[in-house]
């Protein structure tokens, strides 16, 4: 994010009543922004959200990482696809999964998922594959335990994601014939009572160029130039 993109969106913040700022992207910490923007919500009273991929803070130049965002009692979500290493090496890459739980056990040091400390720490799951992620309840209860007994860590909650039919996966999909069985699935799974909670629905998304778009599974969308810039609502 540009510099004058972080200001455009400090200053609308300062002007709503926008309770929440989520922060995300590959390594959002890495944004010469990134701390400027939580400092700054943080003094607007808004609670911060930092979409953490966990290895970002054992790097030598974030080694102060952890502790900002606990001094900024920011919320931490991760991604961690599953509780043992060949799985988790499988999605992403050799090495992740070590590194995933050096980095829970150093957040749970600081306080982080531990009752009582005010420390969010939830964990995101979302399937390899053509198809749905179990039930949420189960497999929250799945983690914790195998967490808890192998590595004596601690964390919130458990988000399951359901992978949506878009870009790359969609391309999987097509690629190896799994399209139209998935999105039976999808079709027979699908709960009209859960749409009064999805985030497209209240939320705004800013990209890093300053595009603004209601949800971030339209953005490529709006690249295309669909899109409304930040700045004049800075001024509002």
């Amino acid at each position: 994010m540009l510099d004058e993109i972080a200001d455009f969106c400090l200053a609308a913040l300062a002007k709503t009543d926008i309770h929440t700022i989520d922060i995300t992207g590959g390594a959002p910490e890495l944004n010469r922004n990134f701390r400027r923007l939580v400092e700054r919500a943080r003094a607007l009273d808004r609670h911060v959200i930092d979409r953490c991929n966990l290895s970002v803070l054992l790097l030598p130049s974030q080694a102060d990482l952890a502790e900002f965002l606990a001094s900024h009692r920011v919320e931490i979500i991760a991604s961690l696809p599953a509780y043992r290493a060949g799985q988790t090496d499988a999605q992403r890459e050799e090495g992740i999964f070590e590194k995933s739980i050096e980095a829970l056990k150093l957040l749970n040091k600081l306080g982080y998922g531990r009752s009582g400390s005010g420390l969010a720490l939830n964990l995101v799951y979302n399937p390899v594959g053509a198809f749905l992620p179990p039930k949420q309840e189960a497999l929250e209860a799945q983690f914790r335990k195998e967490l808890r007994t192998r590595y004596d860590i601690e964390f919130n909650r458990l988000y399951t994601v359901t992978n949506m039919p878009i870009s790359r996966f969609l391309e999987f999909l097509m690629e190896s014939g799994n399209y139209d069985a998935y999105m039976e699935r999808l079709a027979t799974a699908f709960n009209p009572a859960a749409a009064a909670g999805i985030m497209c629905r209240s939320m705004i998304s800013v990209g890093w160029d300053g595009t603004l778009y209601d949800c971030v599974l339209q953005s490529d969308a709006y690249a295309a130039g669909q899109g409304r810039h930040a700045a004049p609502y800075s001024r509002l």
